[in-house]
Order: structure tokens, then sequence, then C-alpha cells
């Protein structure tokens, strides 16, 4: 199956929170107590129970206020963190694109929350199993469309073939930068390019994203250098830049990482 991609409009986004209802649907996912966090938002993150919700911000420009809102949903990056910092090989990728966990195999480590440069992955504490959304990975392989996408209205959403959505998502960059000039692609190359690709009205910090996502150094290093390394039978200088490298590990790079998840309580916030 060739490489798929999902296409978030954001300047048609009406913030309706029906791709929420969807995705709780579809997955069987249970309802969970919310509060208001600011405007309409309701949920400050994800948890285990929740995949996907709809950011609000406002932001007071030109002498009148601004809405920003973003569906927040898994990115399926093409050089996912999660994956390279699974340590029980239960994190996948699909041809087609999608960043899968397979929870027979997941031990509940918590590297990919830890290392997850957009905070997605949340690890269910009690049953020791990280979730987070799946893309709708069983419908897109049985040729149906994501459950988000199919209950869309304002068509924010769309779903199809990588290359033909990407030259879509230009043509209407274009158009918008003329009322919005801040307006930008994201998720064509960040992460090696995502599947779930944004077409933002405003920088990416003014919807919570990072402007530069980045698998964590600390996870590069032991994954690149210090395992390979350590593995092999080779003498003491090998070990030592082993041990170097591994010490600047544990004394800062790791430090930047975010803390490990606190939600054992709805939508705690990170």
């Amino acid at each position: 199956m060739s490489r798929k991609m999902v296409f978030v409009d954001t300047s048609k986004c009406t913030g309706c929170k029906a791709c929420t209802v969807a995705c709780k649907e579809w997955n069987e996912l249970p309802a969970e107590k919310t509060q208001l966090v600011t405007s309409y938002q309701t949920m400050k993150d994800f948890t285990p129970k929740t995949w996907t919700f709809i950011t609000f911000t406002e932001k007071y420009e030109s002498q009148k206020m601004n809405w920003y809102m973003r569906k927040a949903q898994c990115f399926h990056c093409a050089e996912p963190a999660c994956l390279k910092s699974c340590s029980s090989k239960a994190i996948s990728k699909t041809d087609s694109g999608y960043v899968v966990i397979n929870q027979d195999l997941c031990i509940g480590c918590g590297y990919c929350v830890e290392n997850c440069p957009f905070g997605v992955p949340q690890l269910d504490k009690t049953a020791k199993k990280a979730h987070k959304c799946t893309g709708c990975i069983d419908r897109v392989e049985n040729g149906l469309i994501p459950s988000c996408v199919a209950t869309c209205q304002p068509g924010t959403l769309k779903f199809g073939e990588r290359e033909t959505l990407m030259a879509e998502a230009k043509k209407r960059l274009a158009e918008v930068q003329k009322t919005h000039p801040k307006a930008r692609i994201y998720g064509e190359t960040e992460m090696g390019g995502t599947t779930f690709v944004y077409l933002l009205l405003n920088d990416p910090e003014v919807y919570g994203l990072p402007v530069n996502p980045q698998t964590p150094l600390s996870l590069t290093l032991w994954k690149d250098v210090v395992r390979p390394v350590g593995g092999m039978a080779v003498g003491g200088a090998a070990a030592a830049v082993a041990v170097g490298v591994l010490g600047h590990f544990l004394r800062g790079s790791y430090r930047d990482q975010p803390p490990e998840d606190q939600n054992t309580q709805e939508g705690g916030e990170r």
C-alpha cells in the first residue's frame, strides 16, 4: 500500500469536536470527565483513553481576537522517535505510513512517552500499556477512511495519497497566505515527513507545536552510539568511548526530555 496522508486545513476548522467523538466511538474508548481549560477547550492533553482533541488558542492581533484551532493526534512520523525508543519492539511503521503499538508486545516501559517530541503516547500505569492514535489503520487497510476524516463536516480533514494531497495543500496555502501571511505547511519535512500534515495560519508555537521537532539527542546517542559500541567485542578504547557517551547521556541530555507522563487523571497537563 502506498503512503497515505491526512491534510488538516486549520483555516476551515470550526472546533465542533466531532472528530473526537468519532475517535471515541470507533475505538470504543470510554468517556472521561473534562473541565474547561480555555475558550472552548476541555482537554488539556492526551490520555490513554483520549487519542485526539481540539486545541483552542486565543490571540489578540491587529485590534481583534483571533482563534487558532487544531485537531491534535499522533503525527505518525516517517522517522518516529517512539519507534526508535521502544525497548520491546512493540512499535512498528506500516507501508502506508502509520505508526502503531502492538499491545501484546508493549511492556509499559514509557520510553515512547518520554521521547516523543509532540508528547503523544500516554501510559496506562495500571495496565502498563502505552496508547495513542492508530490512524484508524484497521479502517484504512480495509478501504475505509479514518473515522475522524469521515465525520468532519467543514472539510478540515482530507485523506488520500500523500503526493496528491501535498500538492493540494500547497495550492491551498498560496490562497490562505493572501489573508494570513504567516500561514505555513507543517509536517512536510518535520520528523522525516508526517502522515498528518497541517496548514497552520500562524507560527507553530501559537498552536502549541515545536518549531523544529527532533528525536532527542540522548536517544540517538544511546541507540546509535552507545549500544552498537557496547555490543562489539573490542578493546578498552571503545569501551571507554561508550562509558563517556553514556555518562553524558545520564548527566545532561536526558534532563532535556519531557518528564514522565502524569496522566493518571483525566487530561493532566504536561
